[in-house]
C-alpha cells in the first residue's frame, strides 16, 4: 500500500533494538522500588543498587511469552473488546487535574466530572472502554481518590474499566473491587477485566509506585500499557530516533519484570513521547513530531509482536477550536491509520494532558466516529458494484429514485451529528452556532438521558462497602 507517511525498514528497527539493548546492557534502568530489585536479582540479571542490566537473551525470553492479541472482558460481555493484531479500542483522556469550561475559563476538577466523563463513556457509540482518571478530583482526599473512580467507573459504565497504578496499594484495590464483580480475584487470573498504565520516568528509570503497581498487575495477568513520555529535548534525546532508542529500552525493561512476575501477562507497548518546545520549555503534544513518533511506535510494537498504544485527540491548544482540531485530528488519524492498537486520550484532552473539556470530548468523540468510518475497508464485489442498476440508469441519468439508494440511505455513509452540513442560510437560521456551542446542546441532552447500566445490587453494596471500609483505613 502507497503511503507518503514514512515506513522504517527492517534494518532501521533492528538498529533501534539494537541501540535499546545496549543501552540495558551497559547503563541499565533503576528501578525505585524493592520488590521489583528482589526479583530481578532472583532470577540472576544483575543488579547494582537500584540500577538494573538486562542481556539479550534476557529480553528474548520476556518477548516469548507476552501475548499479541487479547481480550477484555466488560460487565456486560456485549461490549468485550480485543486489542492487537487489526483490533484496537478508543478509551478516553486521562489525568488532567482542570477543567476547561464552555466559557473558556479553567477550574480544578471534582469528582462530580469524573462521574459525568463515566456516563459520557458509556453513552457513547464510538468510545470503546471506560478510563481512569479521565480528571484528577480536587474535592476528595488525593490518598484514597482512587477509590471512589473505581467504585464510578464499574457502577456508572458497564464497558471495560482501566485499573488503578497510582501505587501498590492502589493496584491491590483494583484487583480486589474487580474480584469482586467478577467472582473473586483468582476467578480473574487469566480474564483480563482491566487495563492499567504503567509509565516510565524517563531517562531509563520507573518510580516505586509505578513499579510496585505492575508487579501487583501482573500477578493477576491483569493487561498493562507500558509507555514513555521522553520529552525530547528535556528528559530525552532531541533526536526523534535517540527518543525512539531510549523509549523501547524502558518499555522493554518494564514488559521483562512482567514476564518475570507472570509469563503471559499482556503487554501494551506505549510511547506518547515528544518535543519539548524549545522557546516555553513545555511539552508540545500537539508537534508533528508527536505523531511521528506514534507512526513509528506501532512499527516497533509490531516488530516485537506486540498491541502498540498511543494518544489520541491530543493538543495544546486550551479551548476547542480550529488549533483544537487541527492537532487531534492530526494525531489521532495518525494512531488509527498506522495500526496503534490502544489510543488513549481519544476524546476530551486540551493544555497538553492538563485539562478536560466537555465539549471537546463531543467533538472529539465525533472525531474518533469519523476514523473509524475512515479506515473501514470498501466491500467490493458484484453485488456493491451493481452493474445492473449502473446500465439501468445510464448516461445522465438519476440515482436518487433506484430502489437500492432508498434501502442504503440512512445506512451508506457517516451521518454527523455534530458537524453541520447546512448550507449558510441553514445554519443560521438553526442559530448560527459553532461546533464548540452545538457540542454544549448535546452535552446536556446526552447528561439528561443517562440511564445507569444495570448492576447486581448485592455486587454495588459489596463495592460500596469495600471503599468505605478502605478509606476508614
Amino acid at each position: 500500500m502507497y503511503d507518503r507517511m514514512p515506513t522504517l525498514t527492517q534494518e532501521q528497527m533492528t538498529k533501534i533494538h539494537d541501540a535499546a539493548i545496549n543501552i540495558l546492557s551497559s547503563v541499565g534502568v533503576a528501578f525505585n522500588e524493592t520488590e521489583s530489585l528482589d526479583i530481578f536479582a532472583k532470577n540472576n540479571f544483575k543488579v547494582d543498587g537500584k540500577t538494573v542490566l538486562f542481556s539479550e537473551n534476557d529480553v528474548a525470553r520476556a518477548l516469548e511469552s507476552a501475548p499479541q492479541r487479547f481480550s477484555v472482558t466488560a460487565r456486560n460481555p456485549a461490549k468485550n473488546i480485543t486489542v492487537g493484531d487489526a483490533d484496537f479500542a478508543f478509551a478516553p483522556g486521562y489525568g488532567a487535574p482542570f477543567i476547561i469550561t464552555a466559557d473558556g475559563q479553567k477550574r480544578n476538577a471534582i469528582m462530580e466530572d469524573y462521574d459525568n466523563f463515566c456516563k459520557l463513556v458509556q453513552m457513547s457509540k464510538y468510545i470503546d472502554m471506560n478510563g481512569f482518571m479521565m480528571v484528577e478530583p480536587s474535592d476528595i482526599p488525593s490518598e484514597t481518590a482512587h477509590l471512589d473512580m473505581l467504585l464510578s467507573s464499574i457502577v456508572l459504565c458497564d464497558k471495560p474499566f482501566m485499573g488503578s497504578p497510582v501505587s501498590k496499594e492502589g493496584a491491590r484495590d483494583a484487583i480486589e473491587m474487580a474480584g469482586l464483580v467478577w467472582g473473586g480475584k483468582d476467578q480473574i487470573k487469566d480474564t483480563p477485566v482491566m487495563v492499567s498504565l504503567i509509565n516510565s520516568l524517563s531517562p531509563l528509570q520507573f518510580s516505586e509506585e509505578m513499579a510496585g503497581s505492575l508487579i501487583e498487575l501482573a500477578r493477576y495477568g491483569q493487561p498493562c500499557i507500558l509507555a514513555s513520555l521522553a520529552m525530547a529535548g528535556a528528559s530525552g534525546p532531541v533526536e526523534l530516533a535517540g527518543i525512539l532508542a531510549m523509549q523501547n529500552a524502558e518499555v522493554l525493561a518494564g514488559l521483562t519484570l512482567a514476564q518475570l512476575v507472570r509469563p503471559g501477562t499482556p503487554i501494551i507497548y506505549g510511547s506518547t513521547s515528544s518535543p519539548m518546545d524549545m522557546r516555553t520549555g513545555g511539552l508540545s503534544i500537539g508537534a508533528p513530531e508527536l505523531s511521528m513518533l506514534v507512526s513509528c511506535t506501532a512499527q516497533m510494537a509490531r516488530f516485537y509482536n506486540l498491541p502498540s498504544r498511543s494518544g489520541g485527540g491530543l493538543t495544546d491548544a486550551n479551548f476547542p477550536d480550529a488549533q483544537a482540531g487541527i492537532q487531534s485530528a492530526m494525531a489521532l488519524i495518525t494512531a488509527a491509520r498506522n495500526g496503534i492498537n490502544f489510543v488513549l486520550h481519544a476524546c476530551g484532552i486540551l493544555s497538553a494532558y492538563v485539562a478536560m473539556s466537555y465539549e471537546k470530548f463531543i467533538i472529539d468523540e465525533e472525531l474518533c466516529g469519523t476514523v473509524k468510518k475512515l479506515i473501514k475497508s470498501i466491500d467490493i464485489n458484484e453485488a456493491s458494484i451493481d452493474l445492473e442498476t449502473i446500465k439501468e440508469v445510464g448516461i445522465g441519468g438519476n440515482y436518487l429514485t433506484q430502489p437500492k439508494t432508498f434501502e442504503l440511505c440512512r445506512t451508506a455513509f457517516f451521518l454527523p451529528e455534530l458537524l453541520t452540513v447546512q448550507d449558510y442560510d441553514s445554519w443560521q437560521g438553526a442559530g448560527g452556532k459553532r461546533a464548540d456551542e452545538r457540542a454544549s446542546d448535546v452535552l446536556h441532552k446526552r447528561l439528561a438521558n443517562y440511564e445507569k447500566p444495570d448492576i447486581d445490587s448485592a455486587i454495588e453494596s459489596e463495592l460500596s462497602e469495600y471503599v468505605t471500609r478502605r478509606k476508614a483505613g
